[in-house]
């Protein structure tokens, strides 16, 4: 593939994504890069999303290996999707959404969550910031812990994720299925309702990671429901939260939930995708802080997707597009190879 790397969108603690165009097309796209030494999860994404075509699953375009500064990498395309996620939107709304945005976004990551429990596949990682933002709403995206469920679980069962978002029997090292994307659902609801961490209510002591894995797992506790939603919310989220994972319903169950199924879905669509916040979400290590900060900043509105792409980049100046030298022109590997280039 013949493809130009452009300016840096997002970094994060396996890889970066870069804004790309394809040389022969002109289709501009992301591409998530890491070290080919150190690209496990960044290939496991890779199986995943080869897989997996949807509507609410961000789409896989391909992958190659490169040689960029001395260095070996693994790159995978994806689809660009310029309104940032669930956590920028939050904020862009002043920190707390309404119930009916809320329903919204819950009905598309429940298609999406839908689809891959159907084939086979738990998500693992199901949180604010990997739900990507696009002209048609929310897709499912970092399929970095991704899965093939099996039952019952092999012996060296590896379990992954956000700790704050992990279900009782995932902290507690027992499984992690399609349950698990259910409890994550259920956080991330709240995490939409409130702008914070699911358990960022309960007592401060028990914001370090392994504090909450224990208390998620042996204190009988479930994150606190926020009085101010409604009735059908309050309902939806205690179907989601049961801390016996086969109490919980399915997300086939849950998109017959009247929280998602009663309203006037196209009224809602149109004043959900109003987003301008273009930022890309990359994996993160079970450790990394309970609290994730985003190091691109949030943009205003009104903007060309070329201009979005280009205020990302502000933070390490303002890079003139059309100037041949601020794109790096990729070859695969086997150009490499070929033209014997160190």
């Amino acid at each position: 593939m013949d493809w130009s790397r452009g300016p840096t969108v997002g970094r994060g603690s396996f890889a970066t994504v870069s804004a790309a165009i394809s040389n022969l097309t002109g289709h501009i796209f992301a591409v998530k890069s890491t070290q080919l030494s150190s690209s496990n999860s960044l290939q496991n994404e890779q199986r995943i999303l080869s897989n997996l075509t949807h509507p609410r699953i961000i789409g896989y375009i391909g992958h190659d290996t490169t040689v960029e500064n001395h260095k070996f990498l693994y790159n995978l395309f994806l689809e660009f999707l310029p309104y940032g996620n669930l956590n920028d939107e939050t904020l862009r709304h002043g920190g707390t959404m309404k119930d009916s945005l809320i329903a919204l976004y819950t009905r598309q990551i429940l298609d999406g969550l839908d689809h891959i429990h159907s084939i086979g596949i738990a998500h693992c990682d199901i949180k604010g910031q990997n739900i990507l933002l696009g002209e048609n709403g929310a897709k499912i995206a970092d399929f970095g812990c991704a899965k093939w469920v099996s039952y019952p679980p092999p012996p060296e069962n590896v379990i992954s994720g956000t700790p704050t978002f992990m279900a009782p029997e995932v902290a507690g090292g027992e499984e992690q299925g399609f349950p698990a994307d259910i409890w994550a659902l259920g956080c991330t609801i709240i995490e939409m309702a409130t702008g914070g961490s699911p358990w960022s209510s309960h007592h401060r002591h028990y914001r370090h990671p392994c504090s909450i894995l224990y208390r998620i797992a042996f204190s009988g506790e479930s994150p606190i429901i926020p009085d101010f939603l409604s009735g059908k919310a309050k309902d939806f989220l205690g179907r989601c939260l049961r801390r016996d994972p086969k109490e919980r319903w399915t997300a086939r169950e849950l998109l017959k939930h009247p929280f998602v199924e009663e309203s006037n879905y196209a009224e809602r669509e149109n004043e959900g995708l109003n987003s301008k916040s273009p930022m890309s979400t990359l994996n993160q290590s079970i450790w990394n802080s309970v609290e994730d900060v985003s190091e691109v900043p949030r943009p205003s509105s009104g903007f060309s997707q070329g201009d979005r792409i280009r205020q990302l980049t502000s933070f390490s100046g303002k890079p003139n597009w059309s100037r041949e030298e601020n794109w790096v022109t990729i070859r695969d590997y086997n150009y490499y190879k070929t033209h014997q280039l160190n």
